[in-house]
């Protein structure tokens, strides 16, 4: 056996400790949040025991693992921001989790700090760079968004997390996608991500609320790598945000 080989040997081995440790405090924490929720009617009742038991460790040995793994790309990555774009390296925005619950979602800025001659930001078009552009056509700009899986705000797999001021917009059937944690990608993001109307994303997403597996989010994992190296569904050019969901107020469920 190579030293080379040994030397990867015991690095795949310490990345998996490392990760195994982050998915057994996930699991006892979850357990806890269980046992605080005890005799309270739940929201949303587990498809099985994957959902109940496996998603969530299993989300933070996953964004663990990766968060070692693509650290050089993360330390790189923020290098270039910080010359190309300026400070802060990071951009946060609040946005709606799991039973609606406010937290902080990360990623990389993509666009820069330009104003016009009354000190207002210029449109979003204007500000965002090429550099910008590329960060999200290879959505290196979300791998940030691997701290908020490990803190518990998002999984790796869910709905996606979007700006809090819709929150009143969605019909009943349509605000379900906050019954489970917002994902770093979904059933969504592999059926068009930006090409296809709101009304779609959100039918994907009450889909996947109501049928999670093991099985289901592998498969949207690898569909999300494949989507991304294809860079499928991305805006069209010169676009910086997809269209703002304005809501449905005539198909209101009850």
């Amino acid at each position: 056996m190579s030293t080379l080989f040994k030397a990867f040997l015991k690095i795949a081995g310490v990345i998996t400790a490392v990760a195994s440790v982050a998915a057994g405090i996930a699991f006892i924490a979850e357990r806890i949040e269980e046992l605080k929720s005890y005799g309270k009617e739940l929201k949303h009742q587990p498809y099985g025991i994957y959902e109940r038991f496996v998603k969530r460790p299993l989300d933070c040995f996953l964004s663990t693992g990766a968060l070692i793994v693509f650290s050089p790309i993360l330390a790189v990555t923020a290098v270039l921001v910080k010359l190309k774009l300026g400070s802060p390296v990071l951009f946060t925005q609040e946005r709606p989790g799991k039973d609606e619950k406010i937290f902080k979602l990360y990623k990389f800025r993509t666009m820069t700090d330009e104003r016009d001659e009354n000190g207002e930001l210029l449109p979003d078009e204007v500000r965002l760079t090429k550099f910008g552009k590329t960060l999200r056509s290879t959505s290196l700009d979300e791998l940030p968004e691997l701290f908020n899986i490990i803190k518990g705000d998002m999984s790796v797999v869910g709905p996606r997390p979007l700006m809090p001021q819709y929150l009143p917009r969605y019909n009943k059937r349509q605000a379900r996608r906050h019954e489970v944690r917002p994902g770093f990608t979904g059933l969504a993001q592999v059926h068009g991500r930006n090409a296809i109307s709101w009304e779609e994303k959100f039918d994907w997403d009450v889909k996947y609320v109501d049928h999670i597996t093991f099985l289901g989010d592998w498969k949207i994992i690898f569909e999300t790598v494949k989507t991304v190296l294809k860079r499928e569904g991305i805006n069209a050019a010169g676009e910086a945000t997809t269209k703002e969901f304005m809501g449905n107020n005539v198909a209101k469920e009850k």
